[in-house]
């Protein structure tokens, strides 16, 4: 019995915050940001709060997955952008779904909390522990962004993405999944408490393609897949640089990253949920596809994961 996901969602904000948008409140240009992040616009949620997104994303993953809340056993929430600083927002999600049946809780891993999540997710379904799990990325990271600092506040965008997964009865599953952290890099990306996102990019960009790619070599090799196996590599959405760099150094063709960080930003642990639903919607995603994920985060946090879809 495998781990499979049985229905996916989104839920992206109304407000969308364009390049050109940006030029008019900071010392900046759609060049400028297009060139190094190939980001073109973002969502900002100004009328939205974390659980309405996180319940928006929710709602549709329950539909397309034909689950009640209420048969749900884990609801499970990835963000570093709390609604409080307790409770959870798993459990206000909870109390907003009616998922009464089971429990709830947040993960903070930053940009890996959405696999950091898959992770714990996927472990307690196969330990019987747990037959339908709710995991959902959210973020409002307008909030902790300094809109009068160029460097970080043209990277950022809201939204939310979520996925129930359940116990497969064909082929789907889990197939690897590593995760990493690494305390002593925190400096390199980070918010202190109530302050604002401060980032050391040359820095991170390095680690990032470094500590990636060896996560997805390690989650290849124990599953025993090649690279040129791979259908779709869903990667956290940062920098379209840095998802180039990577597919270079697995040898993958680019054409197989799923890339719609020009249309959203980095929403950080909602990027690979969104990614994800919108592959599975386009058509990039079919069942027995393999698809390999991979993200990197404040912490700092990384990891990979394998899964036939």
């Amino acid at each position: 019995m495998g781990t499979k996901i049985a229905g996916t969602g989104v839920y992206l904000p109304k407000e969308v915050l364009t390049n050109f948008d940006l030029e008019k409140m900071v010392d900046t240009s759609d060049e400028w940001i297009t060139t190094r992040t190939g980001i073109k616009e973002r969502r900002v949620a100004k009328e939205e709060s974390v659980v309405e997104m996180a319940k928006g994303a929710s709602l549709e993953a329950l539909e397309n997955a034909k689950v009640d809340p209420e048969d749900l056993d884990v609801v499970l929430v990835a963000t570093l952008t709390p609604e409080k600083k307790f409770p959870s927002t798993g459990c206000l999600l909870q109390a907003e779904l009616g998922a009464k049946k089971g429990y709830a809780f947040d993960i903070s891993a930053a940009c890996s909390g959405f696999i950091y999540a898959l992770e714990v997710a996927d472990g307690l379904l196969k330990s019987g522990k747990a037959k339908k799990i709710l995991i959902v990325g959210v973020e409002k990271l307008s909030e902790i962004v300094d809109w009068t600092d160029r460097s970080t506040c043209v990277l950022f965008g809201d939204g939310a993405g979520a996925v129930v997964l359940e116990k497969s009865e064909d082929e789907s599953d889990i197939l690897a999944s590593r995760m990493f952290s690494d305390g002593s890099l925190w400096d390199i990306l980070y918010a202190e408490k109530c302050g604002y996102i401060k980032m050391k990019g040359r820095e991170l960009f390095k680690v990032a393609v470094r500590n990636m790619e060896d996560a997805c070599r390690k989650v290849l090799e124990e599953a025993g897949v090649s690279p040129d196996e791979i259908d779709l590599v869903i990667p956290h959405q940062a920098n379209v640089r840095i998802i180039n760099a990577l597919m270079e150094k697995l040898g993958i063709p680019k054409d197989k990253a799923f890339v719609n960080i020009d249309r959203y930003g980095n929403t950080s642990a909602a990027s690979i949920p969104i990614a994800l639903h919108e592959a599975i919607q386009e058509g990039r995603l079919r069942r027995g596809d393999l698809v390999l994920m991979t993200a990197m985060g404040g912490g700092l946090t990384w990891g990979a994961t394998l899964l036939r879809y």
